[in-house]
């Protein structure tokens, strides 16, 4: 029988992971907004790494709950969430590497405008990965449903930030190469929003039975 303790030390395990990967974002953007080599070089150098050992441990922790319990119902389905949840924040982690990658590029050159939104889509994001974490933990369908609605603000403010890059990028074009990069950090925040709202859509399926993917209408 699976010990309700092997699924308290999992859920402990994920919490500790989304923990780290949104310490990761905020330094990767922080860096760029302070223009800290020391912030992004520890986003790339050390927290990496230790993102990488805890989606290897997460892993072999869910697949020997499986191969030695054989968990059936409820148990399986957490288990199986939290090996989904955890492929997904390995995937923030790298979003969050190539943010500070850009970010490096550009904090050793002139500013192409002043960051605003950026910081700001970056706050969104950080917090829409907490609460799809904490929906999970708490079967909280309607702060799953929230963070999905929000997916759609996120996309809004990827759009008004690219018109206004292209505008700097046509007036001068000595700046494409600093808004290029500017765009794929706000490419990679988006892209970790609907990471977020991926893990929001399996909470609600796992609480209500309701397939949401793809049908944002039904929310």
């Amino acid at each position: 029988m699976l010990e309700e303790s092997k699924i308290v030390q999992l859920k402990k395990e994920i919490t500790e992971f989304a923990t780290l990967v949104e310490s990761m974002v905020d330094k990767s953007v922080s860096g760029l907004e302070e223009r800290r080599v020391d912030l992004l070089m520890e986003v790339i150098e050390r927290d990496e790494p230790r993102a990488n050992d805890h989606e290897m441990d997460i892993d072999e922790r869910c697949v020997s709950i499986i191969a030695q319990h054989q968990p059936a119902g409820r148990p399986l389905r957490t288990v199986l969430m939290v090996s989904h949840i955890n492929s997904t924040l390995e995937r923030v982690a790298d979003h969050a590497v190539t943010i500070a990658e850009s970010a490096l590029y550009l904090i050793s050159r002139p500013p192409v405008k002043q960051l605003i939104d950026i910081p700001r889509m970056a706050q969104m994001v950080e917090i829409m990965i907490k609460d799809s974490i904490t929906s999970f933990l708490n079967d909280d369908a309607e702060l799953a449903k929230g963070v999905c609605e929000r997916d759609d603000t996120v996309d809004g403010l990827r759009d008004q930030i690219v018109r206004e890059l292209i505008t700097y990028m046509t007036s001068d074009p000595a700046t494409i190469e600093r808004a290029l990069h500017l765009m794929k950090i706000t490419s990679n925040l988006e892209r970790i929003a609907d990471l977020a709202t991926n893990i929001c859509e399996d909470v609600i399926y796992m609480v209500k039975g309701k397939v949401i993917k793809h049908h944002k209408e039904t929310l």
